[in-house]
C-alpha cells in the first residue's frame, strides 16, 4: 500500500515528460532533445536556426554596402497611418515620436558623418508654404533631405517648392498632387536626378 503513492508520482511524471517530447516532436520544436532523437533513431541533426530572415539596419532585407547610409521611408496613408523615417537605425520621425503630421515630413542630414541636423513636418493642406522655404533654402551642399509625405504633400505647394525640390534631385515633384504617397532622398548639389524617390 504504501509502494502506490510514489508509483503514481513515478507515472505522472513519465506521461507528463513523454507527452512534452512527443508534442515537440510533432510540432518541429525539439531544439531541446536533439540527442534524444539521435537515440530514438532520427540520423539527422536538428537545425536550431531561426527560420525567420535576418534584418539590417532599419529593418532592411540586407546590408547596406561599405561607405553607405542606411534608411527607410515610409509614407503616411491617409490621415490614419503616420509616416516613418529611420535612418542608420534610429527611427528620426514617426507616429511614435510624435513629430510627425499631415503634409510633408522632412529630417535633413549631415552627409559625411550621418548626423541628424533637424526634422520637421509641414502641414500643406493648412499651412504656410513660406515655412517650408525658409526651412529648406538654407540647406548647405551635402545634406541629405529626407522625405516622407502623409495626407497631402502638394496642395500649398507652390511653384518655387517644386523647383526646390528638383533642385534636389527629385524628377516627381513638379508631379505631386493631392492626396499623393512621396517618399524622396535628395541631397543638395545633386548632379543627376535621385535614384531614392516613389
Amino acid at each position: 500500500m504504501r509502494l502506490a503513492g510514489p508509483v503514481r508520482i513515478i507515472v505522472v511524471v513519465l506521461t507528463v515528460g513523454l507527452t512534452w517530447i512527443l508534442a515537440g516532436i510533432i510540432l518541429g520544436t525539439q531544439n531541446g532533445f536533439p540527442r534524444l532523437q539521435q537515440i530514438m533513431g532520427g540520423s539527422d541533426v536538428i537545425s536550431t536556426a531561426d527560420p525567420r530572415p535576418r534584418k539590417y539596419k532599419c529593418g532592411l532585407p540586407q546590408p547596406c554596402p561599405e561607405k553607405h547610409f542606411a534608411f527607410r521611408l515610409v509614407s503616411g496613408a491617409a490621415n490614419v497611418i503616420g509616416p516613418k523615417i529611420c535612418f542608420e537605425d534610429k527611427m528620426v520621425m514617426s507616429s511614435i515620436q510624435n513629430n510627425v503630421g499631415r503634409g510633408l515630413n522632412i529630417a535633413l542630414v549631415n552627409g559625411v558623418n550621418g548626423e541628424l541636423i533637424e526634422a520637421k513636418s509641414f502641414d500643406m493642406w493648412d499651412g504656410d508654404v513660406a515655412e517650408l522655404l525658409s526651412f529648406l533654402r538654407p540647406v548647405h551642399e551635402g545634406t541629405l533631405v529626407l522625405l516622407a509625405s502623409s495626407d497631402d504633400p502638394a496642395t500649398k505647394m507652390n511653384e518655387d517648392a517644386r523647383k526646390m525640390f528638383i533642385e534636389l534631385g527629385s524628377s516627381s515633384a513638379r508631379d505631386v498632387a493631392f492626396r499623393d504617397s512621396w517618399v524622396f532622398v535628395g541631397a543638395k548639389g545633386v548632379q543627376d536626378k535621385s535614384p531614392f524617390e516613389q
